[in-house]
């Protein structure tokens, strides 16, 4: 019989929401930490290491199964010490014990990771994923395998050691740096070949089942088309058909919450049609720019009301009063994956009127037979223009039936028992958030977006930046733990967008701070970037993540940033870095270019010189310029509209100085023109000039 424990073990002062889950079982665990480690080095147990987090619908079914079941919990607190992680408080830990499973297993890893370590040195020697409580699936029981790893452990403790020995070096020599002496485009047009080679002409996306939306690479292959350019003047429109039929897809699939808005985790079929029912922070700030992007860059009016419907999802389920981003919301609803999202065309029918539900059925497949469990998940299958000629209807008649239908059963969903909300606050995904916010803001003239970037921007500059270094996290007012690289960079990422927005000089100054701390305390001096700063805890590996993962790589988006500030600021320090992560990383880059996009982004920036424009005067003024600088689709341009009563101004901009009403400072890598004092001979230089170059 499982049961919770009537008393709390170590995980009860923690701010995870992940870890509090696990409280009460009556196994004694711990968080990673001095008393877990020295209480195995001491005792000479093993170290039974499970890592997860709170929306992971599989850490739930191995906590229901094997965590709360007393027996399964004697032994495991009899055989070993045991701890338990949150992969997103602790990335450093998850990244390190990720690559060790692959290694020891020759698979790839995932959440619940079920990792025994030898008790002194923390190393691991076997290490799975899920193990269920009974035998399927050709696995064994936990408890069974618990009993014979620790057996085994005793018996061939030699056997072991030499292996562990084997593993760190393994990994350590995946930090190793062999710097190119140079960089070419090469791995840009070979990312376009590989991904139209994945690329699923029926449905969109890359590759098969399960499907996740791979953000980073439907960004590369729209920079792609908006920087090739044939002498005949014709871009490469097959870049933007695989980039805009995805969106669609997805935009139309199961993968989007067709009432409530924002993108589940991933598809677990080819058609986008049933997803994981987890809800990420992280996917959703990347989507939500990409549409922006995908909108100012086509017109496509789906891809306006999918950045509507997600950025209305955020503020409403996903912010704080206090201003940051929460991190996610549970598959799980009632102990039931997906059990809040789905309907029953009774259930529907009975809700709308008669006519309204035929038209509603159709277009979301209630017409046909049941998808998810003997019950119904929303998945267009008909656009409206098609609907329109199936009712006889005028198309113009069909978006307020839809809106007022999906309005009624948003209303009566929202009276059932939600999934879970982990409503911690991390740092890198805020600063993931900032900026799909910004960009969306920014493209469809939003300002409440903007204003709820700038609320995030506000909470974690207050709450997380301490003594001149970022926190990771925070719950209830408690923040801790030593910020990562990921979360220096994504946050400075998101202020260089906010900047594109509307000026505020004390956001520059944190950009410039933040980035210092990464150039002092991360920079590895052959190149690149480390996952952990110089003063983190000593782990058995240090990673330096150069591959997109779930989320962009640490070091593209640092190579990103660092080029963009240094060419508004002329910092030649920020520039060198920037081209010392690309060169450090460029094997891995060219081995596989599609599996490093953040990367090929920096790489497309420094090769085809980002175009900076300053903007000075009053903001009545300055309004139109900032227009039509920032409102159309140009990736390689960074815009800021600086009033002219700001100053000093750091850097090169404070050569940027107000000129009569208003003037425009454009500059293409190291190459500027003369101040402009013209609307029209602004519009006349900026008019194209993204997008000129072939990369």
């Amino acid at each position: 019989m499982n049961q919770q424990s009537d008393t709390r073990n170590a995980l009860a002062n923690e701010t995870s929401p992940y870890l509090l889950q696990h409280a009460r079982n009556p196994v004694e665990w711990y968080p990673w930490g001095t008393a877990a480690l020295q209480k195995a080095h001491r005792e000479n147990k093993p170290i039974l290491l499970s890592i997860g987090y709170s929306a992971c619908h599989w850490c739930h079914v191995m906590a229901h199964e094997s965590f709360e079941d007393p027996g399964t919990a004697e032994l495991m607190n009899r055989l070993y010490v045991n701890i338990k992680v949150d992969r997103e408080e602790r990335p450093d830990i998850d990244k390190i014990y990720q690559t060790a499973h692959s290694l020891l297993t020759q698979r790839s890893g995932g959440w619940p990771l079920t990792v025994f370590l030898t008790p002194d040195d923390r190393v691991p020697f076997f290490a799975g994923t899920y193990f269920p409580s009974e035998p399927r699936h050709g696995l064994p029981s936990f408890r069974d395998l618990l009993q014979r790893v620790h057996d085994y452990l005793a018996e061939n403790e030699a056997d072991i050691r030499k292996q562990n020995s084997t593993l760190v070096e393994a990994l350590q020599s995946m930090q190793q740096t062999d710097p190119a002496t140079s960089l070419n485009p090469l791995p840009l047009d070979t990312a376009r070949q590989q991904l139209e080679r994945a690329f699923d002409e029926r449905d969109g996306g890359f590759g098969s089942a399960p499907k996740f939306p791979h953000p980073t690479n439907i960004e590369r292959l729209l920079r792609h088309w908006a920087g090739t350019c044939t002498t005949a003047g014709t871009r490469d429109q097959r870049a933007l058909h695989m980039a805009v039929f995805t969106l669609e897809r997805m935009a139309r699939g199961g993968l989007f919450d067709q009432l409530g808005g924002g993108f589940y985790r991933y598809s677990v079929d080819d058609h986008w049609m049933i997803p994981h029912f987890e809800k990420m922070l992280y996917d959703n700030g990347a989507l939500l720019a990409l549409y922006a992007e995908a909108w100012a860059a086509t017109g496509n009016p789906l891809f306006h009301r999918i950045c509507q419907q997600t950025a209305d999802w955020v503020m409403r389920d996903m912010q704080a009063p206090e201003g940051g981003y929460y991190s996610s919301l549970d598959a799980d609803a009632e102990g039931e994956e997906g059990k809040y999202y789905v309907w029953t065309p009774a259930t529907v029918k009975a809700l709308l009127r008669e006519d309204d539900y035929a038209v509603f059925a159709r277009r979301y497949g209630l017409d046909r037979t049941a998808n998810f469990e003997g019950q119904w998940h929303l998945h267009v299958f008909r656009t409206r223009a098609e609907l329109a000629r199936e009712f006889s209807l005028a198309e113009a008649d069909i978006e307020p039936l839809d809106r007022r239908a999906r309005a009624t059963l948003l209303e009566e969903r929202g009276h059932r028992i939600p999934p879970g909300r982990d409503d911690k606050i991390l740092t890198s995904w805020n600063g993931l958030m900032i900026r799909g916010m910004a960009i969306a803001g920014r493209h469809l003239e939003r300002p409440e977006w903007t204003a709820s970037a700038e609320r995030a921007l506000d909470f974690i500059y207050q709450t997380l930046w301490k003594e001149g270094r970022l926190l990771a996290t925070c719950k209830d007012g408690r923040a801790h733990l030593n910020a990562y690289l990921d979360d220096y960079v994504y946050l400075i990422d998101g202020i260089l967008e906010l900047l594109q927005v509307r000026w505020r000089a004390r956001d520059l100054s944190f950009a410039m701070e933040l980035a210092e701390v990464v150039l002092q305390h991360f920079q590895d001096p052959a190149g690149g970037f480390f996952f952990t700063s110089d003063d983190h805890e000593t782990l058995i590996q240090r990673p330096k993540p150069n591959h997109d993962d779930a989320t962009p790589s640490g070091n593209g988006i640092a190579a990103k940033v660092l080029a963009r500030l240094g060419h508004l600021l002329g910092e030649s320090r920020y520039l060198q870095a920037a081209e010392n992560a690309l060169k450090a990383s460029w094997r891995e880059i060219c081995s596989m270019p599609h599996g490093h996009a953040s990367l090929l982004l920096a790489l497309e920036e420094s090769l085809f010189p980002l175009q900076t424009i300053i903007i000075r005067g009053a903001d009545a003024a300055t309004a139109d310029w900032r227009t039509l600088a920032t409102r159309p689709y140009a990736p390689r341009r960074l815009t800021l509209t600086i009033p002219d009563t700001a100053e000093p101004l750091p850097g090169q901009l404070g050569e940027r100085a107000p000129r009569g009403v208003a003037v425009a400072y454009v500059c293409s890598g190291h190459t500027c023109s003369a101040p402009l004092t013209d609307i029209d001979s602004f519009k006349t230089l900026i008019t194209g000039t993204d997008t000129k170059e072939h990369p």
